[in-house]
């Protein structure tokens, strides 16, 4: 796989388009050993990603030293049946996924956002009433092209700073799909539209291949190597228009995930709905960076329903051999998955919800060992053997 172009400027993402060789080189393969050209992600001192959108809104969940839980009040709304004139608001909860990410490193702070939600409103509601603002916000990135994860693009576009944002894709995040339902015929999923999100600001990026932002700090894994016997995708039902017809659509090869290396404690792994696979994922990005540490893993495992709920024993099983110290499944992750976690990961799973913070900090730097003296307290050379000169001849 190649390794993208590290050579930009600060705090700008690899703006080159893919070409069909590139597009070759990432069509997901059984890839095993490490990678021929791995990425040098750099280590970061901190990151804290805030979920801004998931299917849960809970606000009585408790926090620790590394979570933190939105208040159980965010606001307050005229209310006339209450003496008060007004009640309490908290979060919107729907079935989406948006997250905030941050990282500092060298003292220097940078953040983008990952997916936007369902509606239009339901995200940028929440950042107003988390006190999240978007005016330093250094670029967007869609985890694929479900509509569940891009209808905030519309909230987004009116509270930019910047005349225009840097969005990075992959190039099949426009296809048109759709889905089967039993007893309810065919549902079409809204398309996302290249042309109206340029017409809006957004500098699109498409790229298949792994990309680098905020200054190498970021890795976007692009399309994701398929290793899992049992991770295999969509069933029948979900399809994808070729351009010519209606074809099953199992891969949603557009599918990535965002990952930081967090200093001395491993990979940080965020996924919209993993698609890819959980497993797939944190070996891909594993294999890709050459670090050896899974640290944490957060949202959508995509593991709900009649079609996945097969698959959560041979996941867990997988991902408990990784040894996380956080797990935070979301979205469409599923009950029973989660409390298969729950059970499996005590110590590592923690509930998600809109509005939950979570702030991880690195390892501190490794102070470099002092150069040796090159004289002792008495202004002599020491000897290579240990002893000190002493100015007699022959010793």
């Amino acid at each position: 796989m190649k390794k993208p172009n590290n050579r930009r400027k600060a705090n700008r993402m690899c703006l080159a388009p893919g070409t069909a060789a590139e597009a070759a080189s990432a069509t997901p393969r059984p890839a095993f050993g490490p990678a021929v050209d791995p990425i040098h992600l750099e280590p970061v001192d901190e990151v804290e990603i805030t979920i801004l959108v998931d299917n849960v809104y809970d606000a009585l969940l408790g926090g620790d030293e590394r979570t933190r839980r939105a208040p159980f009040s965010v606001g307050a709304e005229p209310a006339p049946h209450f003496e008060e004139g007004e009640s309490f608001v908290g979060l919107v909860a729907e079935h989406g996924f948006s997250a905030l990410v941050t990282i500092k490193r060298l003292g220097h702070t940078s953040s983008l956002l990952f997916d936007t939600g369902l509606s239009p409103k339901g995200m940028v509601v929440n950042a107003d009433r988390l006190g999240v603002r978007f005016d330093d916000l250094q670029a967007v990135v869609l985890s694929h092209g479900h509509f569940d994860h891009a209808g905030g693009l519309a909230g987004l576009a009116g509270r930019r700073r910047a005349s225009t944002m840097p969005m990075l894709v992959h190039p099949e995040v426009w296809t048109r799909r759709r889905v089967l339902l039993p007893g309810s015929g065919i549902q079409p999923f809204p398309t996302v539209s290249k042309k109206a999100l340029r017409q809006e600001g957004f500098d699109v990026v498409e790229r298949r291949v792994p990309s680098l932002l905020l200054d190498e700090s970021v890795l976007i894994t692009g399309e994701v190597d398929r290793t899992t016997e049992f991770e295999r995708g969509m069933p029948p039902s979900h399809e994808a228009w070729t351009g010519e017809r209606w074809a099953h659509d199992a891969k949603i090869i557009d599918d990535q995930a965002l990952v930081v290396n967090l200093r001395g404690h491993g990979l940080v792994v965020l996924t919209g709905c993993g698609h890819a696979g959980a497993v797939n994922i944190v070996r891909h990005a594993l294999r890709l960076t050459q670090v050896d540490r899974l640290h944490a893993l957060i949202g959508g495992l995509h593991l709900s329903g009649p079609a996945f709920e097969p698959i959560i024993p041979p996941t867990i099983t997988a991902l408990a051999q990784f040894a996380p110290s956080l797990v935070v499944p979301g979205h469409c992750t599923g009950w029973r998955a989660q409390h298969a976690l729950a059970a499996a990961l005590p110590s590592a799973w923690v509930p998600s919800s809109s509005g939950t913070s979570l702030h991880l900090e690195g390892a501190p730097p490794e102070v470099p060992a002092p150069a040796p003296r090159m004289c002792d307290k008495g202004g002599r050379s020491p000897r290579s053997d240990g002893r000190r000169w002493t100015g007699r001849k022959g010793i």
